[in-house]
């Protein structure tokens, strides 16, 4: 019964954290739209009123006029919208569901007993929970260092994108090395969904009530605070599709059981960051197909990593040294792998089979062969090696034919 409220609990906050995503990047992706979309206003009235730009669209049966003021306009009305509650629920619930998922399984999904930093695989479950901690806090501190650092003035962004650039691939490696291959994934979109919230709460929103409290006033609004809240805003849309990506991988281990995992990682961010580039301009009336072509590009090198080797076809192998049958392989499965991969589990905090995975017969086994041996090969299954698999047996697994 306890592991299936924890599963429910797990279900119920995944609904909420995706419900929460959608509406914060939905909004934010609209306002990237709406502001790169502006034109100048035709009529003379509304230029005198200090509105930089406007847009009319056609939706839903009905005709919007949305304008942007350069300044302060006239008057501010009471009722104005404020855009932050999407964003901060999206992180609680996500840093929820880490708590549920990992920092209370720790052993089980945040440990790299493959790594090759010796302290790193011999963390016990509350040292990885908090260097987990510490490096989710760590990857804001460097990166709002680099932002005040770097261009405080807001006039040397290109810069500062190289620097960030350069940041995530060394979060990507540092998190392969640190973690376990789905943690590490998971832990590097969690440091950039961090870095698009905390952008939000302390940069953003404050930044936004200082020009409010000065229009009230009757004051001239100090303008950094628009510019740079348009500077982390600008950080948060290009964060949003590796983001995204990043946090629905947990069931693709040819990637995050790689060896050039953080390869790949790599090439992912940057390719997503491409195609969000590709949106942003067309925004604005300008297309640039290089952006997504090379995005593209970036993910396929993925792909071509990540691609397993291919095996020689069944007639052209030495017999003399063929591999173990299925039932020798199952009989290994059976030991190692069924205590969680099986529709009854026997693991503790297994409701049911991690993916829908269950290894019961040899003809379920056998359908899942290449990735059984991508996981094995890579130590990355069982998670913690908590089974004891020798390796002896991962070498059986990896000599299995078909």
């Amino acid at each position: 019964m306890q592991a299936y409220l924890l599963d429910f609990a797990n279900f119920m906050l995944r609904w909420l954290h995706v419900i929460a995503a959608i509406a914060w990047i939905g909004e934010s992706i609209y306002f990237v739209m709406l502001d790169n979309g502006l034109r100048t206003p035709k009529a003379a009235e509304d230029r005198d009123k200090g509105v930089f730009g406007e847009m009319w669209a056609v939706h839903g049966g009905g005709f919007y006029h949305n304008q942007k003021y350069a300044t302060a306009p006239a008057k501010l009305p009471e009722d104005l919208h404020w855009s932050f509650w999407k964003a901060y629920t999206t992180w609680l619930s996500g840093f929820a569901l880490f708590i549920l998922l990992y920092m209370a399984n720790p052993s089980f999904y945040l440990v790299n007993p493959n790594s090759s930093w010796e302290w790193a695989a011999n963390m016990s479950g509350w040292q990885a929970n908090v260097v987990a901690l510490l490096f989710l806090l760590g990857g804001w501190v460097v990166y709002n260092e680099l932002c005040k650092r770097i261009s405080p003035n807001m006039t040397r962004d290109g810069v500062l994108s190289l620097a960030v650039a350069v940041m995530m691939v060394v979060v990507s490696y540092l998190s392969i090395q640190i973690f376990s291959g789905r943690a590490a994934f998971l832990l590097t979109g969690a440091v950039m969904a961090t870095a698009m919230s905390a952008n939000v709460f302390f940069w953003i929103i404050p930044g936004q009530r200082r020009m409010v409290k000065a229009m009230k006033a009757g004051e001239a609004p100090n303008p950094l605070d628009g510019k740079r809240g348009k500077q982390r805003s600008v950080h948060n849309t290009y964060f949003t599709l590796p983001v995204v990506l990043l946090m629905i991988s947990n069931h693709y281990s040819f990637a995050y059981s790689h060896e050039y995992a953080w390869v790949i990682m790599s090439l992912f961010i940057f390719g997503g960051a491409l195609i969000r580039q590709f949106f942003v301009l067309m925004h604005s009336g300008r297309i640039q197909p290089a952006y997504p072509v090379a995005g593209t590009a970036l993910i396929a090198v993925a792909l071509w990593i990540a691609a397993p080797a291919v095996s020689a076809p069944v007639g052209e192998r030495d017999t003399a040294g063929a591999g173990p049958n299925l039932e020798e392989v199952h009989a290994i499965v059976e030991t190692r792998c069924v205590a969680c991969h099986s529709r009854q589990p026997t693991q503790p905090g297994f409701n049911a089979p991690p993916a829908g995975v269950a290894y019961d017969t040899p003809e379920q086994t056998a359908s899942q062969r290449s990735q059984i041996q991508q996981v094995v090969g890579s130590g990355y299954m069982p998670l913690g090696n908590m089974t004891g698999m020798t390796d002896e047996e991962r070498e059986a697994i990896a000599a299995w034919s078909d």
